[in-house]
């Protein structure tokens, strides 16, 4: 088949769409407290973030391309089939209805509408906000151009008129030291706005509006998915950057001190423009959060009904999924985020090294190289996890990169290069065995390797 010749219109287009359904709630409430608390280091906060968010998003996409398979379960496939389906489930529902989803409705209400209507219920608010959720996911393949044609360019322009106005007239001098380690605040930022999840379930909804615009060709799709992804990337770190800035902007100036990330922007937006400002701020807001919400909920939808065979059709999960977040988002924002970091820190790991493994899957041999590395580098992250719930596995801490929060790195090493873990023979093509790995087995390596960490 002849291959037809991608059109950078259409690459802009799909890639303001990706940014866009990247770019909601999180994307907007992180930056400025990282830069706040980061103060004078704010360039290294950003820069830790932006690695951790947008870079890794990068790889995730290209993960998928280097594989031609186009989902999440697509790279966690390796886990085997059980482990593939809980943690491509977990991962889905982070994106879903809790917290991502959920939080766009409630970030909307904090920051752009109780500002102005401080009595609104957020009951009426959020049921409205999801009402228009489901009228534009309910047709996925015109997801991406509703959101890359019309709201995108919108989102864009008040960002940056907010931006440039930060730079021209700044709040205040960046003159204090960092509060935190702006290093470990940067990294945990970006895990939180589940960015790199979101590459592996959003990358559903590009390709969809890529091969309705008839590009069909394994080939063309890889093309096509690679260049949204770099389109989408450079916006972000465009914005990120200068939301990073003006949050630093603030690191000295009193009464912006001590508030949550929701307060701090709609502060800093008050300051930058006065009352006037928060009307026009509460759009942004809206579209920001509106964008990530239609492509969240469609991407969800579509790898549920693919995971469960179409037996449930992609509407009827549109609308679980707008029914689960319009309850879990009247919690609050922080009730929210609260609830979901736990989980992201659980996962995340053992899926940035499903990631990084995958872009040299034709160099491994053995699928329990995936299957120990991932579950060595989660266990570590349980086990930090519950040392913050009180229980005595603290220890883990003292690995490592464990005071930036990486403690998992080298468990994750240890496990991808144990040789006695890897006795199966290959299989032929794509050159990985199905074997299957004793849990007591891996739990024994663990175990003689965290005591003699820490000894």
């Amino acid at each position: 088949m002849e291959e037809k010749r991608l059109k950078f219109l259409d690459i802009l287009v799909m890639g303001m769409a990706l940014f866009a359904m990247f770019f909601g709630a999180g994307n907007l409430i992180f930056p400025p407290l990282l830069g706040q608390q980061s103060g004078t280091s704010w360039l290294i906060g950003f820069l830790f973030f932006i690695v951790f968010d947008v870079g890794l998003s990068l790889l995730a996409i290209l993960a998928l391309v280097k594989k031609g398979k186009y989902s999440l379960s697509g790279i966690t496939d390796v886990m085997g089939k059980i482990p593939c389906l809980i943690i491509s489930c977990i991962a889905a529902i982070c994106i879903g209805p809790m917290p991502t989803v959920a939080r766009t409705a409630a970030v909307t209400f904090e920051m752009g509408v109780q500002p102005l209507f401080p009595n609104f219920n957020s009951w009426i608010f959020s049921g409205l906000f999801f009402i228009i959720v489901l009228i534009l996911a309910i047709r996925p393949n015109q997801v991406a151009d509703i959101v890359g044609k019309v709201l995108t360019p919108i989102l864009v322009i008040g960002l940056l008129v907010m931006i440039v106005k930060g730079f021209i007239d700044p709040i205040g001098a960046i003159d204090v030291e960092a509060i935190n380690n702006p290093i470990k605040d940067g990294t945990l930022s970006g895990y939180q706005t589940l960015d790199v999840i979101s590459a592996m379930l959003l990358i559903l909804v590009i390709i969809d509006a890529i091969t309705a615009k008839g590009y069909t060709t394994q080939s063309e799709m890889s093309k096509a998915a690679l260049g949204s992804g770099i389109v989408a990337a450079i916006g972000l770190f465009i914005i990120y950057g200068g939301l990073t800035y003006l949050g630093a902007t603030t690191c000295n100036v009193q009464e912006m001190q001590g508030l949550n990330q929701t307060a701090l922007l709609v502060a800093i937006v008050e300051a930058l423009f006065g009352n006037v400002g928060i009307v026009l701020f509460a759009i942004i807001v809206f579209l920001a959060c509106i964008t990530t919400a239609i492509g969240a909920t469609s991407a969800v939808a579509m790898f549920f009904e693919k995971t469960v065979h179409q037996k449930i059709s992609y509407q009827k999960f549109v609308i679980i999924i707008v029914i689960l977040s319009w309850i879990f988002s009247n919690v609050g924002v922080s009730v929210i985020i609260q609830f979901s970091t736990p989980l992201l820190n659980l996962i995340y790991p053992g899926l940035l090294v499903i990631v990084i493994l995958t872009l040299f899957c034709d160099k491994i041999k053995n699928r329990n190289i995936y299957r120990v590395a991932v579950y060595f580098a989660m266990i570590t992250s349980a086990l930090e996890i519950l040392a913050g719930f009180g229980l005595p596995t603290g220890f883990v801490t003292s690995l490592p990169l464990g005071e930036f929060g990486f403690a998992w790195i080298l468990p994750a090493i240890l496990g991808g290069n144990h040789r006695k873990m890897y006795s199966r023979p290959p299989c032929r093509g794509c050159g990985i065995t199905a074997g299957k790995m004793e849990i007591s087995r891996i739990l024994f390596f663990y175990e003689a390797f965290t005591q003699k960490a820490v000894r």
